[in-house]
This record gives structure tokens, C-alpha cells and sequence, in this order.
């Protein structure tokens, strides 16, 4: 105690709200290991050890700012007593901006398994439907109510804490000046948070070789304002002209041309079917594939989409090149990878000029349905602006009812959109974009009789990938919709002559382990980007499962192929079935990933997975097929090095293409 009582009292003050800061911080990452942890990860240290170094580093920002302040005499409330009233309202604003942060991250967190980081700031451009559906998902009210309470406590505790040092007695100058130099050393060495030349960095949570602990260990506040640095995409042009040559190769650049950088592949067919095949193309929401049937999974989920695949061509290892529904969207119409951080390339004002396939299919009539709005995420402008007589139908233009922010239920958006398509005479294209798998979950009433809800216990949801019985519910509900879909559209007169296609906008990301896939799926974080790929054509297509890599951008070329549509890509998509291409590249098929929260580009191949961090350089080179390390010797060393140079000038080109794929590049 008498050792105590040799520190300055300012400093006791001070070192006693830091504490509080990292106690409230510590908190809350051990309710998100405890809440979150996968089945089967035990306690880990490193990764609390970890966080509180990030941890330490805001503290030790905020003891700065405490201590910079008080050399002000007006403001140090040891020198002005009045100087109370001024921290009594400071202290607890700060405080409660803490636990506001911290709440943000948990359920963060428990939307998306990423901790608080700028793409954040995406909901903020669409700010009416994010409210909604936040409103619709979370107890605000309650929450709300809790951090009043939180405020009243706080404002008394800090004002009881001052209070008190206030009333103790000062101490011998000379001496408190230098353990004032000693406090100022040690909040500046924490907050620079590491021995070395660089500071303590988000991305070195990542060296704990395990996303789940990475994820554990970060600090939000940390990680948030890492990312603002990444919120603009561009291209070095010195960089796509070097890449060029290995783009051309791999993409069957018909007429090469480095100094114009031509990406043109002119596919024509000198016989063409006696119809003109409608098509339908579906993106589903959410359409993780681990968590469906077609790969095992034990709760049985989609048994019907998993019967249709056995009618179909099952690509069963497609990838979305990102996470997130608009960049989903932008992969599958652009066919180029939405690599814009942290915004999304449908918000950029500079990229809403795109060239799309689907205006290849001359005297086709164009549709686009979806159950909610196409404002959000400057969707609509992507859309209209690209796809040539689009008809565009939203929430309003149906019979069916709301029945929560993302619009009418999937099942209503179905048979709404059958009633559209079914009156048609001339050959259309239409795409129809799910939402219900999708907090809040909501499932309507009017189906609860005919789909019937079930319920499993916590732990075998988690095991299986599930957070709850409302998620898994969801995922089972988008099966009974593709059920009612494909049973109404049987009976149609368009249904023979239509090519369905599935997909995914993108999977979900898994911490744990799964039993019928190698770990670098969970640990690399592929289940963010793997969906299944259906294209169900009974009579115009052999079915067969495939399991060569593709892509979500090889939609377009595919379906225009297969209907025996003359068409250019000027894009990054290739024809799946296109065995010429294919064979000149050593039957090999690669799928371009951008994870846009840890900062990583790759490329996937049938067996390997190849990736680094663009910021830091850091690399991982893993197995696709099993959990054995991969052996160091020349032929792997040599594969590395060629997705290495793949994965870069596949990065690079994207930057490019992503401003220069306009509708008149064609001559």
C-alpha cells in the first residue's frame, strides 16, 4: 500500500481507467470465444495473448490522451478541482463509445464469423434497408435500454473513482516527474505494440495460422481502422501490361495484342439448335455448400435441390471470387471479380458502365426479379444501366406481400415471377435473386402447415455448421421454394425449353472442423466462397457431377455456349465446357478468391490452394484434397511459383477490367 502511495495520485487515477478499459475489453472477447468457439477448439492462449497486446494498444492510446491533457492545469483535476465536471461527462462518453464498438463487434461477429472492420461502412450507403433489417433481427429496444443503464452506472463509478483520488494526498514532486516520464515510455511502447521496426498490425493476428484464433484475437477498434486504408481500388497499368501475356494464354486471347491489351474472344457456332433455349438463372442467398445435402451434410437439408442435381451437370467445386451478395451479383452479370475494397464495385460510379453476355442473346427478353428492393447497393444501376431492355421486377410490382426487409418470401417471388414468365412468346432470359436465407429468418405463416419447421440441439447445429435452429430452418426453407418452383414450372409450357441454372452468391464461413472436407477449406477460409453450381436441362444436357475448380464469373460464357449463343467475352469467365481452351492449359481450371476482410488473394486449383496476403506478402500454399502438408520438391515448388504468378497477374487484370469492360468496347 505504501508503495501505492508513492505514485502520483494523477497517475493511480489514470492506470486505474485503463484497467477498467482492458477488463471491459477482455470481456468481451472471452464472451465471443465462449459464445462462437467451434466444436472441438479448446481454450487459446496465444490468441488472449495476442488480444491483449491490441487490447493494450487503445488503452494505452486513451492513458495518453488522459495524460496529455492534464499538462493542461485548467483541465488536470488534481491542480482544478472544477476540472471533475469536464471528466465526470468525458469518461463515461468514452466508455460507453467502448461498449457501443464492442456490441457492434459481437454481433458483427455473429453475422458475418469476421470481427468489426471498415466494409462496415457498406450498410451505412444503404442505411434504410441495413436499419430494417437490424431492426427486424436484433432487440434493439432492449439493447437500447441497456446502454442507458450502462451510462447512469459508469457516470457514477468514474465520478466515485475521482472522487476519491481527489481526496488523497499529494506526493513529492521531484519523484512523480519521473515515474510521468515512465508512464508516458510504457503507454508508448504499448501502443507501438511490438520490439521492431513496424508496429503491432491487424494482420499480424493472422500469424496465429488459425482464422477462428485470429478472429479471437483482434481488437475491433484495431482491425476497423487497419481497413480504412483499403477503401479505393485502382490499377498500375506497368503491372497489367506485364501480366499480359499469362492472362492472354490462360483466358484464349484470340488475337493478342499487349499494347492494346486486348482481352477480346470472339465465340461463334457454325450450327446453332432449332430453338432458342429460354433461360432462367437463379442466385440463391447464402448457398453455402457445406451446409446442404449434396455434400453429406447430416441434418439433410436440400434433398430436393440434391435430387435435381442428379438430373443436371453438378459442378460440385464452383467458387464466388468474394464474399457478399452485391459482389456475388456483380461476378456472375460482369464476369469479372469484384476486387473494389472495402466498397463494393457496384458503388463505384466509375465501374457502373459494364459489358454483360446476356445482351448476346439477341431478341431474348430480358427479366430480373428479385423480392425486395434493387436500390440497395446500387444494384439497380448495375442492372438497368447494362442489361439492354431489362425488365426489372421489385417488392412493389408483385401481389404478394412484405413479409420483412428483404420483401416478399422466396416462395411468393417463385411462383410471382412463373406468372411472368409463362405468358411470354418470344425466348427470354430471366434471373431471379432469393433473399430468405437471410436474417431474420423469417419464414411465412401462410407455409408453416405445408414446411414444418425442426428443431436439433445446439450442439449438433454447430457441428454440422449451423448457428441456430432459425438459420437452419432458413437454409431448409430456400429447399422447400426451389421445390415449389421447379413442381409449378414443370407444368408450363416453357419448361422444356428452358436451362436452369443455380448458384450460390456466396457460402458462409466455417470455423470448425467438417468432416468431408481437408482443414485448408475451414482454415483458409474457402467455405466463405464455395457454392454449389447446378445447370438442370432435362433433353438438352447429359447429367454428371463435375468436381474441376470453376468459377462464379464462367456462368455467363457457359449458358451462352451451351445455348449455342454467338457471343465476345471481353471478360475473365470461361466456357466450362470448353475442352479445346482446357486442354492447352494441361486440362487445368483455376478459380481467382479475394477475401476483402483479411486482405487475401489466391487462386484454387483441383489441388491446391495458393494465397497471400496483398498487404503483407505473407503466403500459404495448402492441399484441396487432403490434410497431409504438401511435400517440398521441385514439381510443387514449381506449381507454387506458377499460381503465384497466376494469382497476380489474375489480380491485376481484374483491377484493370473492373473500369474497362465498357459496353462499346465492341468494334
Amino acid at each position: 500500500m505504501l508503495l501505492l502511495q508513492r505514485i502520483p495520485k494523477l497517475l493511480r487515477w489514470i492506470f486505474s481507467v485503463i484497467v477498467i478499459v482492458l477488463v471491459t475489453m477482455s470481456l468481451s472477447r472471452l464472451i465471443i470465444f465462449y459464445k462462437f468457439t467451434p466444436p472441438g477448439k479448446g481454450f487459446s492462449g496465444s490468441a488472449f495473448i495476442m488480444g491483449f497486446r491490441y487490447d493494450a494498444r487503445v488503452a494505452s492510446i486513451i492513458g495518453l490522451f488522459m495524460l496529455l491533457l492534464c499538462t493542461i492545469p485548467q483541465i488536470n483535476p488534481f491542480k482544478n478541482l472544477k476540472a471533475k465536471h469536464f471528466w465526470n461527462i468525458l469518461l463515461p462518453s468514452i466508455f460507453i463509445t467502448l461498449v457501443f464498438v464492442l456490441t457492434i463487434d459481437y454481433y458483427h461477429f455473429d453475422y458475418l464469423h469476421q470481427r468489426l472492420n471498415a466494409t462496415v461502412l457498406n450498410y451505412l450507403q444503404d442505411s434504410g434497408i441495413s436499419l430494417a433489417m437490424i431492426w427486424q433481427s436484433y432487440p434493439l429496444l432492449k439493447i437500447s435500454l441497456a446502454f442507458l443503464l450502462i451510462l447512469i452506472l459508469v457516470r457514477f463509478a468514474f465520478g466515485a473513482l475521482l472522487a476519491n483520488y481527489q481526496q488523497h494526498d499529494s506526493f513529492y514532486k521531484r519523484k512523480g516527474i519521473f515515474l510521468y516520464f515512465i508512464s508516458f515510455l510504457i503507454f508508448g511502447i504499448f501502443t507501438f505494440g511490438k520490439i521492431g521496426q513496424f508496429p503491432l498490425r491487424w494482420s499480424d493476428a493472422f500469424t496465429l495460422s488459425d482464422n477462428f484464433k485470429a478472429n479471437l484475437a483482434l481488437n475491433p477498434f484495431q482491425s476497423f481502422i487497419s481497413t480504412l486504408n483499403f477503401r479505393n481500388t485502382s490499377y498500375n497499368i506497368k503491372k497489367v501490361r506485364a501480366a499480359y501475356p499469362l492472362m492472354a494464354k490462360y483466358l484464349g486471347v484470340n488475337t493478342p495484342d499487349s499494347n492494346t491489351l486486348n482481352f477480346e474472344r470472339i465465340n461463334s457456332f457454325t450450327t446453332t439448335l432449332n430453338y432458342n433455349p429460354n433461360i432462367i438463372l437463379i442466385i440463391c442467398e447464402s448457398f453455402s455448400a457445406y451446409k446442404s445435402s449434396m455434400y453429406n451434410n447430416p441434418l439433410n437439408t436440400t434433398p430436393y435441390f440434391n435430387k435435381l442435381t442428379k438430373n443436371g451437370v453438378f459442378f460440385d467445386r464452383c467458387f464466388t471470387p468474394a464474399y457478399g451478395t452485391a459482389r456475388g451479383v456483380w461476378a456472375t452479370i460482369t464476369g469479372i471479380p469484384d476486387v473494389e475494397s472495402p466498397k463494393t464495385a457496384s458503388r463505384n460510379p466509375n465501374a457502373v458502365d459494364q459489358n454483360t453476355i446476356i445482351n448476346s442473346f439477341k431478341n431474348y427478353t430480358n427479366f430480373y426479379f428479385l423480392g425486395g428492393s434493387a436500390s440497395w447497393a446500387n444494384i439497380r444501376g448495375i442492372l438497368t444501366n447494362n442489361i439492354n431492355n431489362l425488365n426489372l421486377y421489385e417488392q412493389d410490382d408483385y401481389s404478394a406481400k412484405k413479409i420483412d426487409i428483404w420483401g416478399i418470401s422466396d416462395k411468393n417471388l417463385f411462383l410471382e415471377s412463373n406468372k411472368i414468365l409463362k405468358k411470354q412468346t418470344n425466348p427470354f432470359f430471366a434471373i431471379i435473386q432469393t433473399a430468405d436465407n437471410h436474417r431474420p429468418y423469417t419464414i411465412p405463416a401462410e407455409d408453416k402447415a405445408t414446411f414444418k419447421p425442426i428443431f436439433y440441439p445446439s450442439d449438433s447445429l454447430k457441428q454440422f455448421g449451423f448457428e441456430s435452429n432459425e438459420e437452419m430452418n432458413a437454409f431448409r426453407y430456400t429447399d422447400f421454394c426451389y421445390q415449389q418452383f421447379m413442381e409449378t414450372a414443370q407444368k408450363e409450357t416453357y419448361f422444356n425449353n428452358t436451362i436452369f441454372v443455380f448458384v450460390g452468391d456466396h457460402g458462409i464461413r466455417y470455423n470448425g472442423t467438417l468432416n468431408n472436407f481437408p482443414k485448408s477449406w475451414t482454415e483458409q477460409g474457402l467455405t466463405c466462397e464455395h457454392v454449389p453450381l447446378l445447370f438442370y436441362a432435362p433433353g438438352l444436357i447429359i447429367p454428371q457431377r463435375i468436381s474441376n475448380v470453376c468459377s462464379q464469373i464462367d456462368i455467363l460464357p457457359t449458358i451462352a455456349s451451351l445455348a449455342k449463343i454467338s457471343y465476345t467475352n471481353n471478360t475473365l469467365g470461361r466456357n466450362l465446357f470448353d475442352t479445346v481452351t482446357t486442354i492447352k492449359l494441361n486440362n487445368e481450371k483455376y478459380a481467382f478468391i479475394i477475401d476483402h476482410d483479411v486482405k487475401t488473394i489466391g487462386l484454387v486449383s483441383n489441388k491446391y490452394y495458393y494465397l497471400k496476403n496483398y498487404k503483407t506478402g505473407k503466403e500459404d500454399f495448402v492441399s484441396m484434397t487432403s490434410n497431409t502438408p504438401i511435400l517440398i520438391n521441385a514439381e510443387t515448388d514449381q506449381t507454387k511459383k506458377q499460381l503465384q504468378q497466376l494469382t497476380d497477374a489474375y489480380y491485376e487484370t481484374a483491377k484493370y477490367l473492373l473500369l474497362n469492360n465498357k459496353k462499346n468496347f465492341l468494334k
